[in-house]
């Protein structure tokens, strides 16, 4: 039996109906893109890797400080002669502060990972503010007097919280390298030192992940891939020191 033609009203509603049902994935994906970008936001300065053609390279530590790898990895840049950037989360400061002392007296920079590494994405202004100036006021307490810069849980942001950080001068520090993260994990310490030296490119930010307990490949890998950086001609800096990098 043949149809009748669609009204045009039934015809309007099959094309609305199409269109929502085509960009609803899209902009869910679009938005779920822009979220997890390493080089883009919308508001605000964001920093993946710095270009220049001098090897030096910052290694960052996101995370803690936790009892189980601090003071280790403390131990293994203070033996290699090497400053870090640690991206240290309130909740934990608040609970180890003297940890975080140990990591402001050894020389290292500090920056905000927030307060709760809870994701920061479809969240309020208030919230925002809150959770960085909470961190921000736990990360003086240690005695760290530099440049703050912020990092966001899980490297996820889309408009409140790279809104507030535009507004007060702040900046997004992401990275370009991680090789301690992924369902493709290095096997032995010495995998993830080769992966961490051969992902390496001039200006790049290392993301690292070694303070807790379940991390003790990142701690053993640390000093060899320091190595294997130093035998390809690179210098280490902390992430304010390469921002401050003349681009080549």
């Amino acid at each position: 039996m043949r149809l009748p033609p669609l009204g045009r009203r039934a015809r309007r509603l099959t094309i609305i109906t199409a269109v929502v049902a085509l960009v609803l994935p899209l902009s869910g994906f679009g938005l779920s893109a822009l979220a997890n970008s390493r080089t883009f936001q919308l508001f605000g300065d964001l920093t993946d890797r710095v270009e220049t053609d001098d090897r030096v390279v910052a290694l960052t530590f996101d995370d803690g400080p936790d009892p189980a790898g601090t003071r280790p990895l403390l131990d293994v840049l203070a033996r290699e002669g090497v400053r870090a950037t640690f991206y240290l989360t309130g909740r934990e400061l608040a609970a180890h502060p003297a940890l975080g002392a140990a990591i402001a007296g050894a020389g290292h920079e500090i920056g905000n990972h927030s307060y709760s590494h809870e994701r920061m994405v479809f969240v309020s202004p208030d919230r925002v503010a809150e959770e960085v100036e909470r961190t921000d006021a736990l990360i003086r307490a240690t005695g760290y007097a530099g440049e703050i810069t912020f990092r966001p849980p899980n490297g996820k942001k889309l408009l409140a919280l790279p809104k507030y950080l535009a507004e007060h001068g702040r900046r997004t520090v992401m990275w370009d390298v991680e090789p301690d993260s992924g369902p493709d994990l290095p096997a032995s310490a010495d995998e993830l030192a080769r992966r961490t030296a051969d992902e390496v490119r001039p200006g790049s930010i290392v993301l690292l992940h070694g303070m807790y307990p379940g991390r003790a490949l990142t701690r053993d890998a640390l000093g060899p891939a320091v190595e294997r950086l130093r035998e390809r001609g690179y210098r280490f800096a902390t992430v304010s020191e390469l921002l401050a990098h003349p681009e080549t």
